[in-house]
């Protein structure tokens, strides 16, 4: 008799921790990956256009060795590339874009990125776990639709490590870099 209270009273008790436990537990998100991936881009997204935005205009024509692309060039193809990129992942014809060759001022240039960024922007929203599991055609591969978004973060991050490169070789710091509130620092 003295097991069966013991196990009563201790399975009684464990009724109020398990429902304590299921109050306080925070509820998973319906779409954690594609959540996730659409605050990494809008993050992302945001420190491409700084950049863009903090390079003086006499600095976008600059090209650490002529082999390489300007500093706007870059811009310009990460323009055209979050096209490629998202629209794909949408299913969807990319818009025309092609900034890289066609655009040489930082107007022109940053506007293009912005419009990019916005383009892909609606793209990550739109995206949830389901739908990006489907598979979508990329360079003659099939990949799913949150892969190619990932490969567009891959993409991003190499382009930006070229451009905070540029920044410090022009003697200025990247977004990234900056230190909030210190002296000097825009």
């Amino acid at each position: 008799m003295t097991k069966r209270l013991c196990f009563l009273f201790a399975a009684l008790a464990a009724v109020p921790v398990a429902v304590f436990a299921q109050g306080s537990a925070p509820a998973a998100p319906a779409n954690p990956i594609s959540d996730s991936e659409k605050r990494v881009y809008a993050m992302l997204g945001g420190v491409l256009v700084a950049a863009a935005e903090k390079m003086p205009e006499e600095s976008y024509s600059f090209k650490p060795t002529p082999e390489v692309r300007s500093f706007g060039q870059l811009v310009g193809h990460l323009a055209d590339s979050q096209y490629f990129f998202c629209s794909t992942a949408a299913g969807e014809t990319a818009p025309n874009s092609d900034a890289e060759k066609n655009k040489t001022k930082k107007a022109d240039l940053v506007a293009a990125l912005k419009d990019a960024v916005a383009y892909c922007n609606k793209t990550y929203a739109a995206m949830t776990d389901a739908n990006g599991s489907q598979m979508v055609k990329m360079m003659n591969f099939d990949f799913a639709k949150l892969t190619v978004l990932a490969a567009n973060f891959a993409h991003d991050y190499e382009h930006y490590g070229n451009m905070a490169t540029y920044m410090r070789i022009r003697g200025i710091v990247p977004p990234t870099s900056e230190k909030k509130g210190s002296p000097g620092q825009d």
